[in-house]
């Protein structure tokens, strides 16, 4: 029995700047440094000289030589344990109005300020 198959791949979806990543690693936990979530090995799909996904491969691009990402826990949008493991995909999270950002810092009042 091999253990590749027993070994569990994670699908990670976060924002990263306007645009949504989907991206499939080995591990993922918590950070030391607070507020981070670690993936480490990222898995990209071996691409054949007759089909490329442009979204797939910018992804690999720009995860190259990376050894272990932190992602802000804010920016997480879901992580899932799959099967088996889909492909890479960058998509535009713009203003769709699907997902709404997690708030970074308290809306505070000018009027509270002002009474000191």
């Amino acid at each position: 029995m091999s253990t590749m198959s027993n070994q569990p791949v994670y699908k990670i979806i976060f924002h990263n700047g306007k645009q949504i990543f989907e991206v499939y690693a080995k591990h993922i936990y918590q950070s030391d440094m607070w507020g981070f979530v670690e993936i480490e090995e990222m898995l990209f799909g071996e691409r054949s000289a007759i089909l490329v996904d442009p979204g797939e491969e910018k992804l690999k691009s720009e995860f190259s030589g990376v050894k272990r990402s932190y992602i802000p826990m804010q920016s997480i949008i879901r992580i899932d344990e799959v099967d088996k493991q889909g492909a890479a995909k960058v998509s535009e999270g713009g203003d769709s109005g699907k997902i709404a950002n997690f708030p970074l810092t308290p809306n505070l009042s000018s009027s509270a300020s002002s009474e000191d």
